[in-house]
């Protein structure tokens, strides 16, 4: 028993990981639309390619353009920092 509780807990880390470099993504690729980069760069491409199919989930759902700015990328990363919070308590009662 202990070790596929050993196995769900490496799992969950690896998860919150992911998490984490997400939210570094998004947060790069919001600071790139601040400086208006190569559209035809292949790390400009695969940032909004990563980022777009969340910013329209969000956008589906709720107005995020607030005075010229948009603030779904500020939306996303507070659902995924309230999901790692809830994924940390789940994985630390086990």
């Amino acid at each position: 028993m202990s070790m596929i509780l050993e196995i769900v807990q490496g799992l969950g880390g690896i998860l919150l990981s992911l998490i984490n470099v997400y939210i570094w993504v998004i947060i790069i690729a919001a600071l790139l639309s601040f400086v208006n980069p190569d559209p035809f760069n292949p790390i400009v491409q695969f940032l909004y390619r990563i980022t777009n199919p969340a910013y329209q989930l969000v956008r589906r759902y709720m107005r995020t353009d607030m005075g010229g700015l948009d603030l779904a990328p500020l939306i996303i990363v507070i659902a995924l920092q309230v999901l790692i919070v809830v994924l940390q308590a789940l994985l630390n009662a086990l």
